[in-house]
């Protein structure tokens, strides 16, 4: 029993196709942009199962499958900026692959102390460096690591009187006109968080949820957010000159919980995913709906974004749909 949808929303397209055979639950994906097959990009996936799959999304089939994490969950997935190497990480493992001419094999690896289902995120120092954030040992600590080099910058762990619990989301960003690497984290008591890394302090803290954030974006060039948690609805939120961060507003949802959100790159539409095993598409600008993409049978667990504007969707449902929305102008 699917409800009719609004009159100013048309009926939702169908994907345009679906990949099948990962033969478990999709936990996350990733567009590789680097890596053009005959032209075309390819597409990441990480399963419950413990496998990472490239996808030819010009025959629809996986050129290869990637198995390093022993059977636990991936997901994470993140193409590094100079192009043919990829972070997977799983439970206890955060693996990087070296993809270059068809290699796909481990050549390092760091291990977590964290056993949450917090996803890492990355930022470009360089040609050859760039940072990590990934969840800490100590259950509400982020640990800031130097890479290649898997040097420790620092630990980040909140003020003595905050009782944030476990970070839940990370994302590492830094603004044109500073060099100083931020760090935006949602918390288990429904809070995002922004630290200035150098300093490991806390600048702004705003109550966005009463349940775990469970994904965020965040929109460097308009210095605005999203966030999705337990709960029914999405927090917008800014962040203004001064380092604050403000909530803008809530939108309600039709069902309760999302497990992931993303920004589209042009920053035209945003896109969610439900665990009401619906994909649902907003203008960013407004948050207007603007269409609800019904065809998994099961909680969609991740959504990602190329850059040309396509869409992927994966669930427990083991599938992965691919969908061509709003094209870009």
């Amino acid at each position: 029993q699917v409800a009719a949808a609004p009159p100013s929303m048309a009926a939702p397209p169908d994907p345009q196709f679906v990949l099948r055979g990962t033969q478990s639950a999709v936990h996350a994906l990733h567009f590789w942009g680097g890596a053009q097959e005959q032209g075309h990009q390819l597409l990441l996936s990480g399963s419950l199962s413990g496998l990472v799959h490239i996808w030819s999304l010009q025959t629809r089939r996986a050129i290869a499958t990637l198995d390093g994490h022993g059977g636990q969950c991936v997901i994470w997935l993140q193409t590094l900026p100079q192009g043919q190497q990829l972070l997977s990480q799983g439970r206890d493992l955060l693996c990087l692959w070296d993809l270059a001419e068809g290699r796909n094999a481990v050549v390092d690896s760091v291990g977590l102390e964290s056993v949450g289902f917090c996803r890492g995120s990355i930022l470009a120092r360089g040609q050859q460096r760039w940072m990590l954030a990934v969840p800490g040992g100590g259950s509400d600590e982020i640990q800031i690591l130097e890479m290649p080099s898997k040097t420790s910058v620092c630990t980040l762990k909140p003020e003595a009187d905050a009782k944030p619990g476990m970070p839940m989301c990370l994302e590492l960003w830094q603004t044109d006109s500073s060099p100083r690497p931020c760090l935006l984290a949602g918390y288990e008591d429904g809070s995002v968080a922004l630290w200035d890394v150098s300093e490991r302090k806390v600048c702004s803290r705003i109550a966005c949820h009463t349940e775990p954030v469970m994904g965020l974006d965040f929109d460097s060039q308009k210095a605005r957010g999203v966030s999705g948690s337990a709960e029914k609805a999405l927090a917008v939120w800014s962040l203004d000159e001064q380092q604050a961060l403000q909530v803008r507003g809530k939108h309600e949802l039709t069902n309760p919980g999302i497990s992931d959100v993303k920004i589209r790159p042009d920053r035209k539409i945003l896109a969610t995913a439900g665990w009401d095993h619906r994909v649902r598409v907003f203008h960013w600008r407004t948050l207007k709906p603007l269409a609800v993409l019904a065809f998994h049978s099961a909680v969609v667990h991740c959504v990602a974004f190329a850059a040309d504007g396509l869409l992927a969707a994966g669930s427990r449902d083991h599938r992965i749909s691919i969908w061509s929305l709003y094209p870009r102008s």
